[in-house]
């Protein structure tokens, strides 16, 4: 009989927290994933795995916590930490930090700064992308990031367009501000990934330009697949400068050097 994990979210804490049960093994352990990439999707500052009613069936299933973490180091860029108590040894494997009680994560991640993130749904519809440049140019002016506004644009203003010509499905903009970067992303409820091979576009192809213009001024970018849709996002650094060319690169994690 297949194994199954319940997970219930609880968004009213300090930062949001994710309790499971049942037993993690090969089984179960897509289903975890797909619960905190759900999570994950909607750009929190951190997330707590709260794992003290969760069994480990086999040891390799804990590897799934850490591929979470690492698919989304660069987006959102949000803190994980576990809650476990007794022998956490099994867990170790997840690379996460552990902490007996959701309240001790609480403390060691810190204060949140929501001022830091902003989010707007949007329509697939004309507008959709002038909307979308209100929403940057309103961040960048609340965080003093005057210089990164044109790129920023750039980046929503192509993702958007995607969505309303291709993906056609409501959209959700997320803006975070992170150090001295900002990161611009687009969740639409499409399953399809974009393709990126970096080769110039002929002037007479449909579409593809946008992910060459995205690639010019973003430090890093890339798509994640999650429940129900996909995200694309990039990261912005006011310290870099155009590429002069566009390396021949897939989208998924693409970083500009």
């Amino acid at each position: 009989m297949p194994s199954e994990v319940q997970h219930l979210v609880d968004g009213g804490q300090t930062y949001p927290v994710v309790r499971l049960a049942g037993m993690l093994d090969a089984d179960s352990a897509p289903a975890v994933r797909s619960a905190l990439l759900e999570v994950l999707a909607g750009q929190p500052e951190a997330l707590v795995v709260d794992v003290r009613d969760l069994a480990v069936g086999h040891p390799e299933a804990v590897a799934v916590l850490r591929d979470v973490a690492a698919v989304t180091s660069d987006w959102p860029c949000a803190h994980l930490a576990l809650c476990a108590t007794g022998d956490t040894a099994a867990w170790h494997d997840a690379g996460l930090p552990i902490w007996p009680t959701p309240e001790e994560a609480f403390t060691a991640l810190g204060t949140p700064a929501p001022e830091r993130f902003l989010t707007a749904a949007l329509e697939p519809v004309m507008g959709a992308a002038r909307r979308s440049r209100e929403l940057v140019t309103e961040a960048c002016a609340r965080w003093e990031l005057a210089d990164m506004a044109g790129p920023a644009c750039i980046v929503v203003t192509e993702m958007v367009n995607n969505v309303v010509a291709h993906a056609r499905t409501a959209m959700t903009v997320l803006l975070g501000l992170h150090g001295a970067r900002m990161t611009v992303a687009v969740r639409d409820r499409s399953p399809h990934l974009p393709r990126f091979s970096g080769e110039p576009v002929p002037v007479t192809s449909y579409g593809g330009r946008g992910l060459l213009l995205i690639d010019s001024v973003a430090h890093s970018w890339g798509s994640l697949e999650v429940p129900g849709g996909k995200v694309v996002w990039a990261s912005l650094d006011g310290t870099d400068e155009p590429a002069d060319d566009v390396p021949s690169t897939g989208m998924a994690g693409h970083t500009r050097g």
